[in-house]
Protein backbone atom coordinates (compact mmCIF):
# COMPACT_ATOMS: atom_id res chain seq x y z
CA UNK A 1 0.00 0.00 0.00
CA UNK A 2 2.82 2.71 0.87
CA UNK A 3 4.46 1.66 -2.17
CA UNK A 4 1.43 2.46 -4.51
CA UNK A 5 0.67 5.43 -2.11
CA UNK A 6 4.48 7.07 -3.24
CA UNK A 7 3.83 5.84 -7.10
CA UNK A 8 0.69 7.96 -7.29
CA UNK A 9 2.30 10.75 -5.17
CA UNK A 10 4.91 10.82 -7.48
CA UNK A 11 2.50 11.00 -10.41
CA UNK A 12 0.74 13.84 -9.39
CA UNK A 13 3.25 15.81 -9.24
CA UNK A 14 5.04 15.14 -12.36
CA UNK A 15 1.47 15.85 -13.95
CA UNK A 16 1.28 18.95 -12.08
CA UNK A 17 4.86 20.38 -12.22
CA UNK A 18 5.13 23.14 -15.16
CA UNK A 19 6.21 22.30 -18.67
CA UNK A 20 9.22 23.96 -19.55
CA UNK A 21 11.29 23.49 -22.72
CA UNK A 22 14.72 25.29 -23.43
CA UNK A 23 14.76 26.96 -26.45
CA UNK A 24 17.52 26.24 -28.82
CA UNK A 25 20.17 28.89 -30.53
CA UNK A 26 19.74 28.21 -34.30
CA UNK A 27 21.54 30.45 -36.98
CA UNK A 28 19.79 31.01 -40.20
CA UNK A 29 21.44 31.08 -43.71
CA UNK A 30 18.52 31.38 -46.43
CA UNK A 31 18.28 32.68 -49.57
CA UNK A 32 15.71 35.08 -51.43
CA UNK A 33 12.58 34.69 -53.42
CA UNK A 34 9.79 32.30 -52.66
CA UNK A 35 12.42 30.09 -51.05
CA UNK A 36 12.80 32.88 -48.18
CA UNK A 37 8.77 32.92 -48.04
CA UNK A 38 9.06 28.90 -47.55
CA UNK A 39 11.95 29.81 -44.54
CA UNK A 40 10.04 32.48 -42.76
CA UNK A 41 7.30 30.75 -41.96
CA UNK A 42 9.48 28.05 -40.21
CA UNK A 43 11.16 30.79 -38.32
CA UNK A 44 8.17 32.38 -37.29
CA UNK A 45 6.93 29.01 -36.06
CA UNK A 46 10.10 28.37 -34.15
CA UNK A 47 10.51 31.83 -32.30
CA UNK A 48 6.91 31.06 -31.37
CA UNK A 49 8.14 28.11 -30.05
CA UNK A 50 10.78 29.50 -27.91
CA UNK A 51 13.77 29.23 -29.91
CA UNK A 52 16.22 31.95 -31.00
CA UNK A 53 17.08 32.64 -34.08
CA UNK A 54 19.83 35.11 -36.03
CA UNK A 55 19.73 35.35 -40.15
CA UNK A 56 22.71 36.32 -41.95
CA UNK A 57 21.67 37.91 -44.74
CA UNK A 58 23.06 40.53 -47.42
CA UNK A 59 23.18 44.24 -48.34
CA UNK A 60 20.96 42.99 -51.07
CA UNK A 61 18.82 41.24 -49.89
CA UNK A 62 15.36 40.94 -51.62
CA UNK A 63 13.09 40.11 -48.97
CA UNK A 64 14.86 39.51 -45.83
CA UNK A 65 13.85 42.66 -43.23
CA UNK A 66 17.28 43.48 -41.47
CA UNK A 67 14.59 44.18 -38.32
CA UNK A 68 12.13 41.81 -37.50
CA UNK A 69 10.27 41.17 -33.94
CA UNK A 70 11.26 37.51 -34.21
CA UNK A 71 14.73 36.81 -35.47
CA UNK A 72 17.91 39.11 -34.97
CA UNK A 73 20.23 39.43 -37.98
CA UNK A 74 23.60 40.02 -39.19
CA UNK A 75 24.14 41.56 -42.68
CA UNK A 76 27.12 41.36 -44.80
CA UNK A 77 28.00 43.83 -47.59
CA UNK A 78 27.71 42.08 -51.05
CA UNK A 79 29.09 43.38 -54.55
CA UNK A 80 25.97 41.50 -56.75
CA UNK A 81 22.98 39.11 -55.70
CA UNK A 82 20.92 36.63 -57.80
CA UNK A 83 19.46 38.42 -60.91
CA UNK A 84 15.91 38.74 -60.17
CA UNK A 85 14.69 38.66 -64.02
CA UNK A 86 17.24 35.88 -64.93
CA UNK A 87 15.31 34.05 -61.81
CA UNK A 88 11.81 34.59 -62.70
CA UNK A 89 12.66 33.94 -66.07
CA UNK A 90 13.87 30.10 -65.07
CA UNK A 91 10.64 29.88 -62.53
CA UNK A 92 8.59 30.49 -65.02
CA UNK A 93 9.47 28.13 -67.53
CA UNK A 94 9.94 25.36 -65.08
CA UNK A 95 6.27 26.19 -63.73
CA UNK A 96 5.18 26.19 -68.00
CA UNK A 97 7.16 22.49 -68.02
CA UNK A 98 5.00 21.08 -65.20
CA UNK A 99 2.40 22.42 -66.61
CA UNK A 100 2.32 20.82 -70.05
CA UNK A 101 2.44 24.03 -71.71
CA UNK A 102 6.31 24.09 -72.82
CA UNK A 103 7.48 21.01 -74.90
CA UNK A 104 10.29 19.00 -73.73
CA UNK A 105 12.14 19.97 -76.75
CA UNK A 106 12.04 23.86 -76.25
CA UNK A 107 12.50 23.29 -72.11
CA UNK A 108 15.97 21.30 -72.56
CA UNK A 109 16.88 23.68 -75.47
CA UNK A 110 15.80 27.12 -73.08
CA UNK A 111 17.71 24.82 -69.99
CA UNK A 112 20.76 24.47 -72.33
CA UNK A 113 21.22 28.35 -72.79
CA UNK A 114 20.67 29.14 -69.32
CA UNK A 115 23.20 27.15 -68.65
CA UNK A 116 25.33 29.61 -68.22
CA UNK A 117 22.36 31.98 -66.16
CA UNK A 118 22.55 28.98 -63.80
CA UNK A 119 25.86 29.34 -62.90
CA UNK A 120 25.78 32.83 -62.44
CA UNK A 121 23.44 32.51 -59.72
CA UNK A 122 25.24 30.18 -57.33
CA UNK A 123 28.54 31.99 -58.04
CA UNK A 124 26.85 34.96 -56.72
CA UNK A 125 25.51 32.80 -53.80
CA UNK A 126 29.18 31.57 -53.03
CA UNK A 127 30.79 35.24 -53.22
CA UNK A 128 28.03 35.60 -50.62
CA UNK A 129 29.73 32.96 -48.53
CA UNK A 130 32.97 33.80 -49.13
CA UNK A 131 31.84 37.58 -47.95
CA UNK A 132 31.26 35.94 -44.74
CA UNK A 133 33.97 33.42 -44.35
CA UNK A 134 36.36 36.48 -44.88
CA UNK A 135 34.90 38.67 -42.52
CA UNK A 136 36.88 37.69 -39.12
CA UNK A 137 34.46 40.11 -36.42
CA UNK A 138 31.44 38.35 -37.74
CA UNK A 139 33.00 34.90 -37.60
CA UNK A 140 34.21 35.55 -34.31
CA UNK A 141 30.44 36.80 -33.20
CA UNK A 142 29.23 33.53 -34.76
CA UNK A 143 31.39 31.11 -32.51
CA UNK A 144 31.02 33.29 -29.54
CA UNK A 145 27.02 32.75 -29.52
CA UNK A 146 27.14 29.17 -29.88
CA UNK A 147 24.92 28.33 -32.07
CA UNK A 148 22.91 24.58 -31.96
CA UNK A 149 22.76 24.18 -35.52
CA UNK A 150 22.68 25.65 -39.26
CA UNK A 151 19.22 25.91 -40.71
CA UNK A 152 19.16 26.42 -44.36
CA UNK A 153 18.03 26.07 -47.58
CA UNK A 154 19.63 22.78 -49.41
CA UNK A 155 18.93 24.35 -52.81
CA UNK A 156 22.15 26.72 -52.65
CA UNK A 157 25.54 25.46 -51.53
CA UNK A 158 26.04 28.21 -49.16
CA UNK A 159 24.82 26.86 -45.57
CA UNK A 160 26.29 23.69 -45.33
CA UNK A 161 29.93 25.05 -45.83
CA UNK A 162 29.59 27.84 -42.59
CA UNK A 163 28.09 25.19 -40.87
CA UNK A 164 31.07 22.83 -41.83
CA UNK A 165 33.28 25.95 -40.55
CA UNK A 166 31.17 26.73 -37.67
CA UNK A 167 31.20 23.00 -37.08
CA UNK A 168 28.08 23.09 -36.44
CA UNK A 169 25.14 20.58 -37.36
CA UNK A 170 22.83 21.22 -40.70
CA UNK A 171 19.43 20.83 -40.96
CA UNK A 172 17.51 21.66 -44.02
CA UNK A 173 14.22 23.27 -44.53
CA UNK A 174 12.93 20.91 -47.21
CA UNK A 175 13.87 18.13 -48.98
CA UNK A 176 14.75 19.22 -52.14
CA UNK A 177 18.33 19.40 -52.85
CA UNK A 178 20.26 21.05 -55.81
CA UNK A 179 20.10 18.40 -58.51
CA UNK A 180 16.83 15.95 -56.92
CA UNK A 181 14.77 15.17 -54.37
CA UNK A 182 16.78 14.11 -51.06
CA UNK A 183 15.14 10.47 -50.91
CA UNK A 184 15.94 10.00 -54.39
CA UNK A 185 19.48 10.99 -54.47
CA UNK A 186 19.89 8.64 -51.42
CA UNK A 187 17.87 5.51 -51.58
CA UNK A 188 18.18 3.47 -54.78
CA UNK A 189 16.66 4.80 -57.91
CA UNK A 190 16.22 3.64 -61.41
CA UNK A 191 14.99 6.02 -63.47
CA UNK A 192 13.07 4.32 -65.55
CA UNK A 193 10.76 3.86 -62.33
CA UNK A 194 11.44 6.47 -60.03
CA UNK A 195 10.37 10.30 -62.07
CA UNK A 196 13.06 12.96 -61.75
CA UNK A 197 11.48 15.82 -59.23
CA UNK A 198 9.43 18.45 -61.48
CA UNK A 199 8.93 16.23 -64.36
CA UNK A 200 5.09 15.45 -64.13
CA UNK A 201 5.78 11.74 -64.60
CA UNK A 202 4.39 8.95 -61.99
CA UNK A 203 6.52 5.41 -61.60
CA UNK A 204 3.97 4.18 -64.56
CA UNK A 205 5.74 5.33 -67.47
CA UNK A 206 5.35 4.59 -71.19
CA UNK A 207 8.36 3.81 -73.10
CA UNK A 208 8.69 7.61 -74.58
CA UNK A 209 7.87 8.90 -70.90
CA UNK A 210 10.95 6.96 -69.80
CA UNK A 211 13.35 8.41 -72.63
CA UNK A 212 11.74 11.90 -70.90
CA UNK A 213 13.43 10.90 -67.50
CA UNK A 214 16.42 9.96 -68.58
CA UNK A 215 16.85 12.95 -70.38
CA UNK A 216 16.00 14.85 -67.32
CA UNK A 217 18.13 13.49 -65.48
CA UNK A 218 21.12 13.95 -67.30
CA UNK A 219 20.35 17.76 -67.63
CA UNK A 220 20.45 17.55 -63.74
CA UNK A 221 23.86 15.52 -63.91
CA UNK A 222 25.53 18.77 -65.57
CA UNK A 223 23.79 21.16 -63.39
CA UNK A 224 24.82 19.34 -60.80
CA UNK A 225 28.33 18.83 -62.21
CA UNK A 226 28.67 22.95 -62.86
CA UNK A 227 27.37 23.73 -59.47
CA UNK A 228 30.11 21.58 -57.76
CA UNK A 229 32.61 23.42 -59.34
CA UNK A 230 31.45 26.54 -58.22
CA UNK A 231 31.56 25.55 -54.80
CA UNK A 232 34.54 23.07 -54.22
CA UNK A 233 37.25 26.23 -55.36
CA UNK A 234 35.17 27.85 -51.82
CA UNK A 235 35.38 24.97 -49.74
CA UNK A 236 39.52 24.29 -51.03
CA UNK A 237 39.69 27.37 -49.85
CA UNK A 238 38.07 27.72 -46.26
CA UNK A 239 37.98 23.84 -45.57
CA UNK A 240 41.03 22.81 -46.66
Amino acid sequence: CMFFLCFYIALLLLILLPRTCQGGNILVFSTEGSHWINMDILVQALHARGHNLTIVRSTKSWYIKDNSTYYSSYTVPVERSLDKDSITRIVSAVIDFERGALPLTSFLHMTVGMFGTFVEAHEAVGEFASAVLDDKELLRMLKDTKFDLVLTDPCWGSGPILAKYLNLPVVYNVRWLIPEEAHFGIAPSPISYIPITGSGLTDKMSFFQRVKNVMLYVFNQVQTYLVREVYQKICDKYLG
